[in-house]
């Protein structure tokens, strides 16, 4: 019998996710060139019932190379030597990548820095000049 795996609050139905089971890479010994203990979710977003486009679009943006051409995130999850537990890491991710995409983005206000600030700026630029040119050796009178 199987652990019922926790469910976050951010995860697209079952249906919806694809697990697939393959050999971890690093140490091991034997044991990790005969279990398949890593996990690889695929969730198909651009496709999703679950997500609205909005979302759906800003989280195949923000997957970036875990996102292929077609808008299905493929996250491989192998830390831990139990299947279990990287099963729940990688739903875990997806969930917190789904919660970051579902909150808007938020427009940025044009400002401009003020005069004291610019004024501040020119100043220490005068002084890094200064310190530059005492570097320099003395010129040589001839």
């Amino acid at each position: 019998m199987s652990q019922a795996l926790p469910r976050p609050r951010h995860l697209p139905p079952e249906e919806e996710l694809e697990e697939k089971f393959i050999r971890a890479s690093g140490p091991g010994g034997q044991h990790v060139n005969r279990s398949e203990t890593a996990v690889q979710l695929r969730f198909d977003a651009a496709n999703s019932t679950f997500l609205d486009e909005a979302v759906a679009r800003r989280l195949i943006e923000s997957a970036g190379q875990l996102a292929d051409q077609h808008g299905v995130i493929t996250l491989r999850s192998e830390s831990s030597r139990s299947q279990y537990r990287n099963r729940v890491e990688a739903r875990r991710r997806l969930a917190a990548m789904i919660e970051r995409a579902r909150r808007p983005v938020k427009a940025r206000r044009k400002t401009r820095p003020s005069r004291a600030q610019r004024e501040k700026r020119l100043t220490e630029k005068r002084q890094r000049k200064q310190i530059r040119r005492l570097r320099k050796p003395p010129p040589v009178d001839e």
